[in-house]
């Protein structure tokens, strides 16, 4: 087998997905569709005849370990979509063999787990993106950029809310799901995280977190349906945190981003509402606000992210995916870090694990 580290740049990048549930089928479809960027060659699954299902539907054999894979088979990146309580597992044994890797959101469990992580990662010298495709949103875009150029002024506060439902049936669809061992959490760290970590990346590190959570409308499960917070910002501002799976029928996932010269907002990743100040000008005075009073919506073209849908899951399908893939092949053939790696990913587990903790202890918990 030839080392995937010396092969031609402008080759195709051969995948392996692990995990053959309803994320590494995403992952599969996404892989296959690059057309001549990347190529899925392996499917591995510790069920042999789930590997076997998925594999069946691109053409390519199907294995039981990831060694057996890699093994078997020139395999340049490995797409890590096992519970989120192993990818830390997945994704040590992939860069020991030299293989870059893509890890589905989050990256693990735990700060400390994803640290062990970024450590083989360095040993190996390969890449690591972790899933965050909002980030590759057109709104999340536009945003950001509003925010480098000091559109928004100095940022004062945010929102993250996450206002869906999970029936009882999705809970107990896997012996994994819910509990802390392999789920690590419940609304807040398996259905907010990308929430979370839109607000992280435009209010900058996180500081401090205070929150509560509760488990009030399912049953059979160790984590939270709800968890409401509060997040200190290393630049003074104030975030708020809401993430419920226990809002029937399910409404939607909302990023709010508020500054003194102007405001933003994505709703179920659509931009919904925008108003700046450019550089240079001073911002109209305006004795009190009215709801939605400003709106610069027209000026950055209409259907930005898609249509909002009621319920709609940010961990679907969507072309954001393969932004984010087409980011992260982009980074192997340069030698450049992704735009979302490891480290902007812990930061997001940090606000999410020091939750827990704050709800643990009833108090508020300084982050690292």
């Amino acid at each position: 087998m030839d080392n995937p580290g010396s092969r031609d740049k402008a080759a195709k990048l051969r995948f392996v997905v692990v995990g053959a549930g309803m994320i590494g089928t995403r992952h599969a479809a996404v892989i296959s569709g690059l057309g001549r960027e990347a190529v899925l060659a392996a499917v591995v699954d510790l069920n042999l005849a789930k590997a076997g299902a998925l594999a069946r539907q691109y053409g390519v054999p199907a294995y039981s370990s990831l060694g057996a894979a890699l093994a078997a088979h020139p395999i340049d990146a490995v797409a890590v979509c096992t519970p989120t309580g192993v990818h830390g597992e997945v994704a040590i044994e992939a860069l020991l063999a030299g293989r870059h890797v893509v890890i589905e959101k989050p990256a693990e469990i735990t700060p400390e787990k994803v640290d062990a992580i970024i450590a083989a990662r360095d040993a190996a010298g390969r890449t690591v993106t972790v899933i965050s495709q909002h980030r590759f949103d057109p709104s999340t875009e536009i945003v950001l950029e509003a925010l480098r150029n000091g559109g928004l002024g100095r940022l004062t506060s945010g929102i993250a809310s996450i206002d869906w439902w999970r029936g009882q049936s999705y809970y107990d669809s896997g012996d994994w799901r819910g509990t802390w061992e392999l789920d690590g959490g419940g609304a807040l760290m398996n259905q907010g995280v990308h929430t979370v970590d839109l607000l992280v990346a435009a209010l900058g590190t996180p500081v401090e977190v205070f929150a509560y959570t509760a488990r009030t409308a399912h049953e059979r499960i160790d984590v939270e349906d709800v968890a409401v917070g509060v997040v200190k910002f290393d630049g003074g501002a104030l975030g708020m945190l809401h993430a419920s799976t226990a809002a029937f029928p399910g409404l939607s996932a909302r990023l709010q981003v508020h500054g003194d010269r102007g405001s933003a907002v994505i709703d179920n990743d659509q931009l919904s509402y925008i108003h700046t100040t450019p550089a240079g000008q001073a911002p109209e005075e305006i004795f009190y606000g009215g709801a939605g009073a400003g709106n610069q919506l027209e000026h950055y073209g209409p259907g930005l992210g898609g249509a909002p849908s009621a319920g709609s899951d940010p961990a679907e399908l969507s072309d954001a995916h393969v932004r984010q893939y087409l980011d992260f092949l982009a980074a192997v053939r340069d030698g450049r870090p992704p735009r979302v790696g490891l480290e902007e990913n812990r930061l997001s587990l940090s606000v999410i694990t020091g939750a827990y903790e704050s709800a643990r202890t009833g108090l508020p918990v300084r982050l690292a």
